[in-house]
């Protein structure tokens, strides 16, 4: 069955070998004349959409190419109506700007806009969220190990108590806008349009009321509160929470922001910490690493555990004591306890000092000195 739909290039005015320039002239044409920011007329909107299908198809040269060969019946299919057009009209400011170009006449069509349909724009009252608040707190290893809850002292706008959120006094009643005589519309002449909005005093209400003397007419009122924050075992710097609905109140009717938190871990002063794993520095006499020993070492839940030090202990080497190190944040299990030897070498020259019988023992150590093999005294890498 033959479509019904009148051809897109007799909507546009143009011959079927039209350039894209011409199509594009024709179609800003039309545009002046018949789109709905600009013709209130009731026919004027079913007008544009048949214009604007139009130019969708001939504008772009793969649907082109399909409308020229098969016609209205290359868009036809299930859901192909949908893919190819546009249900919403664009708005004035976009379609200016996409036939234009951004240089447009040399105006700047964003800022003609928002002066001339900022009034629109908050007649509509579109619900708008809150802002986010943002907070760094600082806890200690032990408390990133166990979990702790912290409190968070914020300043933040919630919804007026006097009028709920509204920002005027209902019972002061209403009264005739002074800007459009109460019928909710101005008129204001830009250029070649002449451009019908919303008053920018009453919103489109036709009316005005007294603000709210708490408020000012913002709705929201600033008020300092401490919250509760709970850190979860395994914590480390740069780790994100959130606390939902804690941000600033939103405005008309838009949900409140919300209040992250960033966490800082404090250094501690024996255990380094590298991801899940924590590192501590244990101090061996010469003869502990060299013949081996068994030695207490603390961990960070506060209790203490006996690691084996094997004979032959080198000056950095690491012991790992399995799941001695830090709770998982995503997952199961703990990280693990590595620990580090530092031999402890005394200078000869302190001997007498720290040691009752120094002679003796520096005697001991030549003696050692003379049986021990000499080390390769350059190491290769």
């Amino acid at each position: 069955m033959p479509s019904t739909k009148k051809d897109y290039y007799e909507i546009l005015g143009v011959p079927r070998n039209a350039s894209q320039e011409e199509i594009k002239k024709a179609f800003r044409r039309l545009a002046r004349k018949y789109h709905p920011d600009i013709n209130k007329s009731p026919e004027a909107q079913e007008k544009f959409k048949e214009i604007n299908e139009a130019y969708q198809v001939l504008s772009d040269p793969e649907k082109r190419k399909l409308y020229d060969r098969y016609g209205h019946s290359a868009f036809e299919g299930v859901g192909a109506q949908e893919q190819v057009f546009t249900q919403d009209f664009p708005s004035l400011e976009e379609l200016l700007n996409d036939i234009f170009g951004p240089e447009g006449f040399g105006f700047d069509f964003g800022s003609i806009f928002e002066r001339a349909t900022r009034g629109r724009r908050r007649g509509r009252q579109r619900p708008l969220r809150g802002e986010d608040i943002y907070r760094t707190v600082e806890i200690s290893l032990e408390d990133a190990y166990r979990g702790t809850t912290v409190e968070v002292e914020v300043e933040r706008e919630v919804e007026c108590p006097s009028c709920r959120g509204m920002g005027y006094d209902e019972s002061k009643g209403v009264r005739t806008c002074p800007t459009c005589g109460g019928t909710g519309q101005v008129v204001q002449r830009q250029f070649f349009m002449t451009i019908s909005h919303t008053c920018p005093t009453c919103q489109g209400e036709g009316v005005v009321y007294e603000p709210c003397k708490e408020c000012g007419g913002k709705g929201t009122v600033r008020k300092r509160e401490k919250i509760k924050v709970r850190i979860p075992p395994g914590v480390d710097t740069g780790s994100k929470l959130v606390v939902e609905g804690k941000g600033h109140a939103g405005r008309f009717g838009g949900p409140p922001g919300n209040l992250y938190i960033q966490v800082r871990v404090k250094p501690h002063r024996i255990f380094q910490r590298e991801g899940d794993d924590l590192y501590v520095d244990v101090n061996l006499t010469y003869p502990e690493a060299v013949l081996g020993t068994e030695i207490e070492v603390p961990t960070i839940s506060g209790d203490k555990v006996k690691v084996k030090i094997p004979p032959g202990t080198q000056h950095g080497d690491l012991i790992r004591v399995s799941s001695k190190g830090m709770p998982r944040l995503r997952g199961s299990g703990r990280g693990d306890l590595y620990v580090r030897a530092n031999i402890v070498v005394p200078k000869i020259g302190m001997i007498d000092k720290v040691f009752k019988d120094g002679k003796r023992l520096e005697s001991i150590l030549r003696e050692l000195e003379d049986v021990l093999p000499k080390p390769e005294r350059i190491k290769e890498r």
